[in-house]
């Protein structure tokens, strides 16, 4: 399939919290987001071995390349990339499937996908229905938004204890401020926008509490995510 920009295609540079995090926003993405939508309908997802709370496959070749053409400036620029010659690490198409209580305690706070700051990480949402977007947090203990290799031993020892404590993750997704973290920052799911942000940012998907597991690309939380380098 071929993929062009959507000749309303709109790019916000954002930052996130106190720390500043960059954010890229980018609304109306491609011209064909129904076509994205009906290939996935067609390919086949599996289960993958990670705290994703859904299902995968992987996304065209086509994709990846039309993010690396026509983003490429941009994300180096922003990101302080330095020159780094921007590649994909992950690309898939993703089905959130798992019920809210069926979640383990990994899956009910906010995470990163990595400690180096040069990773990204991208989701671009292609549901319509009102399926949440995606939130980012600071740590209430250590004051940490963004959790780099300076800062991962102490942050990982505290979240450790945390565990244990009776208020530490009510069942479900997180879903704004709780007693160990604060929401600072939330981005909706807008149909064909994109999300650009640091891998090391905490972050976790904004889904309600009555949120109910589909299986369909057509009808669930559909969005193509990946990574970055």
């Amino acid at each position: 399939m071929t993929i062009a920009v959507h000749p309303d295609f709109r790019l916000q540079k954002l930052t996130i919290g106190r720390e500043q995090a960059p954010l890229v926003v980018i609304d109306s993405l491609v011209a064909n987001p129904g076509e994205l939508v009906d290939l996935a309908a067609g390919k086949k997802f599996s289960d993958v071995a990670s705290y994703f709370p859904g299902v995968r496959t992987k996304a065209p070749l086509t994709y990846q390349r039309f993010i690396i053409e026509q983003l490429r400036d941009v994300i180096a620029g922003y990101f302080r990339l330095n020159g780094a010659a921007l590649r994909f690490t992950a690309c898939h198409f993703s089905l959130v499937t798992a019920p809210p209580e069926k979640l383990n305690y990994v899956q009910r706070i906010p995470h990163i996908d990595s400690t180096v700051s040069s990773e990204l990480a991208f989701i671009h949402y292609l549901f319509k229905a009102d399926l949440g977007g995606t939130s980012f947090y600071r740590h209430r203990a250590t004051g940490y938004e963004v959790i780099d290799q300076a800062r991962q031993a102490e942050y990982w020892r505290i979240a450790d204890e945390e565990m244990k404590r009776s208020d530490s993750a009510e069942s479900g997704y997180i879903n704004g401020d709780t007693s160990l973290y604060e929401q600072i920052g939330r981005q909706d799911g807008v149909f064909n926008r994109m999300l650009i942000y640091r891998r090391n940012s905490l972050h976790s998907g904004s889904l309600a509490r009555n949120f109910v597991p589909d299986a369909n690309p057509r009808t669930g939380r559909l969005s193509i995510n990946g990574f970055l380098a």
